[in-house]
């Protein structure tokens, strides 16, 4: 039972990130596990209790990435980017980060939906922010880490949907111009 449920969820997740939560239905979920609607409803009731069931596994997986980098035994420079590059890498190259996916159909989504993604959202900026926070107590950093660690998501969730488009070279080029900036060089590095 609860294999079938978490074979939805991801299923789901999946779906999110391919197309968006609103062009995917049960009947398609169905179809896809091989199984009938009323299956899907036996484990989540409508549409809305599996979305909030997703948003709860990304949460969790927001988390994990947070903690296990905050606790690496890595360079405390390298872990604002090895939070980014983990997240990244969990997303296809024609595939979209579920969060930027929900953010993209959220004046369509229920409330409680709403919230979740709001959260989500916060929280990513906020896990970025306290890694960069570290860098600032310890002087390696002068910028405000809040407007920082939003301007990196924007960027990096930009650079995430133009490399669907236009290829990974272009995910790598901003990659490296952020890393110029939050490191104080001005250099720019051209396509």
């Amino acid at each position: 039972m609860e294999n079938r449920k978490s074979q939805i969820i991801e299923l789901a997740l999946r779906n999110i990130r391919e197309k968006g939560y609103l062009s995917f239905s049960y009947d398609d979920l169905a179809k896809e596990l091989g199984v009938t609607k009323a299956s899907i409803h036996y484990h989540f009731m409508k549409k809305e209790d599996l979305g909030l069931a997703v948003c709860t596994k990304l949460k969790e997986g927001l988390e994990k990435s947070y903690l296990n980098i905050d606790q690496a035994q890595i360079n405390s420079e390298d872990k604002p980017w090895e939070f980014i590059s983990r997240r990244a890498n969990q997303i296809g190259n024609n595939e979209v980060c579920p969060i930027s996916s929900l953010q993209a159909d959220y004046n369509f989504l229920p409330i409680a939906m709403q919230e979740s993604v709001q959260q989500l959202s916060q929280m990513e900026i906020d896990y970025l922010k306290k890694l960069l926070d570290v860098l600032k107590e310890e002087g390696k950093l002068t910028h405000d880490t809040g407007a920082l660690a939003a301007l990196l998501i924007s960027s990096i969730k930009g650079a995430l949907q133009y490399r669907r488009v236009v290829g990974e070279d272009l995910y790598s080029i901003v990659i490296d111009q952020l890393k110029l900036f939050v490191n104080g060089n001005d250099g720019v590095r051209t396509m």
